[in-house]
């Protein structure tokens, strides 16, 4: 099995999953034990430095609470753009890497920009490639301003559009078809 980390799963026309539909997803791990990413495409209208002021500060206490996914809504999720990594191997994407639960915002070094997500999206044991053969997901290389896109109602589309050739196609569709 080929790791998935770094990448974007978007959500198939087919997935029709209310919580997946029409998602883009950052897989931040995905091995033989099951994956974990974070919806980059769903906003709240919370602001951080309401639902977390603690961690206002990392945001310029600017931006809404994202939501990351249907697993442990009450959770908290940041992804932060390092501009001195403290640790590579934690990066998910380029310099991009998830912060630690419990997080010292004096201690983390300079970041560029980083986002705010409750909760998060899991797979147990072999279920995402099970939803990868049943064509459930369409994968796409992640780039670190999928993470921080300022237009995440069009990340869909946007990803779709950047794979080139049919997905182009899919990426001009209608939310509702039948209203066409």
């Amino acid at each position: 099995m080929d790791s998935l980390r770094g990448n974007l799963l978007i959500a198939a026309p087919g997935l029709v999953d209310p919580n997946f539909w029409r998602t883009v997803v950052l897989v931040g791990e995905h091995s033989d034990e099951g994956a974990l990413g974070v919806v980059l495409n769903r906003t709240s209208e919370t602001a951080v430095d309401e639902a977390v002021p603690e961690l206002a500060e990392l945001v310029d206490g600017m931006g809404d609470v994202h939501v990351g996914g249907p697993v442990q809504p009450s959770a908290v999720v940041v992804l932060a753009d390092f501009a001195e990594p403290p640790d590579p191997d934690a990066l998910v994407v380029e310099s991009v890497g998830f912060l630690p639960a419990e997080v010292d915002p004096d201690i983390l070094g300079p970041l560029r920009r980083a986002r705010v997500y409750v909760g998060y999206a899991g797979w147990g044991p072999g279920q995402l490639d099970t939803e990868l053969d049943e064509g459930s997901w369409i994968v796409e290389t992640a780039v670190a301003d999928d993470v921080f896109t300022d237009e995440p109602d069009d990340l869909w589309s946007a990803v779709l559009r950047r794979k080139g050739g049919p997905f182009r196609v899919l990426a001009a569709m209608p939310p509702d078809p039948s209203l066409n």
